[in-house]
């Protein structure tokens, strides 16, 4: 019998993403407070990989699970751009990427008692140049604040974006679906299941 698989998080991106490749899951917030890692780790793969790794950890309730815990972070320049939380940073956010390329790196995390696999996704975006009302106009329509770059792709995000270089476009929304794919398959799930 397959182990349960649970993904540590409540993101509602991450959950539609998950629910793309067919397999039974459930859902739960792991709880875990990010705050010291970020202040602890300045790199963005590192610092990506280990708040997986710890939110997958802070889920895991019995052997019987296999947890996916994942985490995004926004890098412009070598500087760490978290979720802006509100419009004004948004905004400061969306000056700064401005006619400019960053990158989002996103990973993820298998664990359970007895697997353990890391994957990074690294996607680089070029951002066209914007006004003010552009920007202003842009956070009216999509309210990006919960967003690492305060932009949402899915959504009018992509307007904005002069260019995208991706091996996974779905590590954009926050979970690298193809590999996440092969990973699952390797360990006997069915991906797609019926």
């Amino acid at each position: 019998m397959m182990k349960k698989l649970i993904l540590a998080s409540k993101s509602p991106y991450r959950k539609a993403l998950l629910e793309r490749l067919g397999v039974e899951f459930e859902t739960r917030a792991s709880g875990f407070d990010e705050a010291p890692l970020k202040e602890l780790i300045s790199d963005p793969i590192e610092l990506t990989q280990k708040l997986s790794l710890e939110k997958a950890k802070a889920s895991y309730t019995g052997t019987d699970e296999l947890l996916i815990g994942s985490d995004q972070v926004c890098v412009f320049k070598g500087e760490i751009l978290g979720k802006p939380g509100n419009f004004e940073n948004a905004t400061r956010q969306l000056e700064l990427l401005s006619g400019d390329k960053h990158q989002l790196i996103t990973s993820y995390v298998i664990w359970g008692n007895d697997t353990s696999i890391t994957r990074t996704n690294i996607t680089t975006l070029k951002m066209r140049r914007l006004s003010p009302v552009q920007i202003k106009n842009y956070l009216n329509a999509d309210n990006p604040v919960d967003c690492a770059g305060a932009y949402k792709l899915e959504l009018k995000g992509i307007s904005l974006m002069e260019s995208i270089e991706t091996t996974d476009h779905t590590a954009i929304t926050g979970l690298p679906l193809m590999e996440l794919a092969g990973d699952l398959v390797k360990l006997g799930y069915s991906v797609p299941s019926q």
